[in-house]
């Protein structure tokens, strides 16, 4: 089948979990009310599903190809492309004083779902580019800012991420790659970097190079690290493309999955570069685009899994096979009917509503970090971004190949077929754990920095905010708040865990660090599951605008109870590996594995 965008559950996120009235609310937002956001996703769902989810399976079919120095990819998508800068979403949420269309990022992550969903491998040629805009637009000069971030903010020119080197992949105080001072205040930029998104391709006319390097005199380690631009082609005075700069790709990875996205080897043989910002602060401004980056990929987990799900609902609806238990009718039924199959649809459906909850609510933090003109807010949002991240890159992830799986679980064998389509989405999604810093580093960000480094206050003040949700849900779904309540206690005793492994045994808190994070992102979900709940409750009785109808509010309702019966009972496992699973993992001699 093909995609269809859940925009009426995107709405209900946005409002709920995305809090887009109080986004609007801010300056930044001038002008910009819910009319606008609504055509906004109607026009991105007719984008997504007309134009860009039909490449998806032909760009897997006719991936990209190094041909002649050249990458070469399907016509179709290079035309997709076209039609998305021309539409305008290229710069949705670039500066607007720059071209772009400046719009709030928890309306850029309702589009970007869609995009995702729609075609993941064509996604991320937008995706970095809005990444290196961002880096751009916050470290470099003036005049860096006007040559390069129009034509990229309208995705005439696209922008890459050129970290990894073969030898230094998440530890980049390994980088290698050298710049060299030239007479004319440029540099002279030398390396090689590998699994470049990307990195080179015919679609746009240029490709702004964001490279990490070492000056000659750099200190050791991340200290030494600096950023450059390194255009594909140099850029003139007055705008024009000049000569080819010496950045080329020298070869493609053959992946398991996004066929149609090329993962380049670029060399750079004293390519032409200019730094940005100060020497030595690269990484540091890499990192600032690192928030929106792990929350796109967090999106893009989340997006290529409703796309399976949706495929596996319909498939369920058409498939017939054996009789329905319990049925007085023996004939074979659609396999809809059989409570396993409704068990694994369920969760599939469950599990994607808490989590775009979550990414729903790391967007707005990201709005409200930015736009609040209160001071305690402002660091308040950041906060909460801060800890949201590194479970929404993950979480989202890692759930994204797991619910991918449930639904070629659900095709039987037909899922293994290539034919049925839903085992590319298998693919695809794999790669989701591993990008912008695997999840095993986001665990170990959330231990450390998210956590311990406060004492806990961040992840706890979040929680105090669930026991006020319990407490409402308590009115009227006694059973339901009494789990949610529970489940915040045994999260509050493993950030109470946390926090003390941490300050004596960080390898025992490394250890528990991926239980940690799942347990986390498991209870903020069946927090927001609950405030879903709530605002169904009230659009049913009448104390809330109810656009979306009742047919809607109710299925939200029985999401919410699914998530709680299927769902959260996972944080008792986590729980307790927090709590002392780490002893028997580190207790295990190296030579007895």
């Amino acid at each position: 089948m093909n995609y269809q965008a859940p925009v009426n559950e995107l709405r209900f996120a946005l409002h709920v979990h995305g809090k887009l009235d109080e986004v609007l609310a801010l300056p930044a937002s001038d002008g910009l009310d819910t009319d606008t956001v609504d055509a906004v996703l109607e026009e991105a769902a007719r984008f997504a599903e007309q134009v860009l989810a039909p490449t998806n399976r032909t760009g897997d079919l006719n991936g990209a190809k190094l041909i002649g120095g050249k990458v070469e990819s399907h016509p179709d998508l290079a035309g997709a492309y076209h039609e998305y800068c021309d539409a305008g979403w290229a710069g949705l949420r670039a500066p607007a004083e720059y071209d772009g269309q400046g719009l709030p990022a928890v309306v850029a992550a309702a589009c970007e779902e869609m995009w995702c969903a729609a075609n993941l491998a064509f996604s991320l040629l937008p995706m970095l580019t809005l990444g290196a805009i961002e880096a751009i637009f916050n470290h470099a000069s003036d005049e860096q800012k006007q040559a390069y971030l129009p034509k990229m903010s309208q995705g005439v020119w696209s922008g890459t991420m050129n970290l990894t080197e073969p030898q230094a992949g998440t530890d980049l105080g390994q980088v290698a790659a050298k710049a060299v001072p030239k007479d004319n205040g440029a540099y002279a930029v030398s390396g090689q970097k590998v699994f470049i998104t990307w990195g080179e391709q015919e679609i746009t006319e240029n490709i702004v190079h964001l490279v990490l390097a070492r000056l000659p005199d750099a200190a050791p380690g991340v200290k030494g690290i600096s950023l450059f631009i390194v255009p594909k082609y140099l850029v003139n005075a007055d705008g024009s493309l000049g000569g080819r700069n010496a950045a080329h790709v020298v070869g493609l990875e053959h992946k398991l999955g996004i066929h149609a996205s090329p993962t380049c080897v670029m060399q750079f043989e004293e390519a032409e570069g200019y730094l940005v910002g100060e020497a030595g602060k690269g990484l540091a401004y890499m990192f600032t685009m690192m928030n929106h980056a792990r929350l796109g990929v967090g999106i893009e987990g989340h997006a290529v899994a409703e796309r399976a799900y949706q495929n596996a609902l319909a498939y369920a609806k058409e498939r017939v096979q054996s009789r329905e238990l319990g049925s007085e009718n023996h004939a074979p039924a659609t396999i809809i009917h059989h409570p396993d199959v409704r068990r694994m649809l369920l969760v599939q459906k469950a599990t994607l509503a808490a989590q775009r909850a979550l990414y729903m609510q790391a967007a707005a933090a990201i709005d409200k970090a930015h736009g609040l003109e209160d001071p305690l807010a402002r660091k308040q949002a950041a906060q909460t971004l801060d800890y949201l991240i590194p479970i929404v890159k993950a979480w989202c992830t890692d759930n994204g190949v797991v619910l991918t799986n449930l639904a070629i679980q659900v095709y039987g064998g037909m899922g293994y077929v290539e034919e049925t389509g839903v085992a590319q989405y298998m693919r695809d999604v794999r790669i989701t754990p591993i990008y912008e810093g695997t999840n095993g580093v986001q665990a170990l960000d959330l231990i450390g920095r998210k956590t311990a480094a406060n004492g806990g206050a961040v992840p706890l003040a979040m929680l105090e905010a669930g026991k006020t949700v319990a407490a409402q849900l308590a009115q009227s779904q006694p059973a339901l708040a009494d789990a949610l309540q529970q489940a915040i206690i045994l999260a509050e005793r493993s950030v109470a865990d946390i926090v003390a492994q941490m300050s004596g045994q960080p390898a025992l808190a490394a250890a528990a660090s991926n239980a940690y994070l799942q347990q986390m992102g498991c209870t903020l979900g069946a927090i927001a599951e609950a405030r879903a709940y709530l605002a169904a409750a009230d659009a049913l009785a009448g104390k809330a605008q109810a656009p979306l109808g009742e047919a809607f509010y109710q299925a939200q309702q029985h999401t919410a109870k699914v998530y709680f019966a299927y769902v959260l009972p996972q944080v008792n496992t986590f729980a307790e590996q927090v709590h002392h699973g780490g002893e028997a993992l580190l207790a295990m001699p190296l030579d007895a594995y």
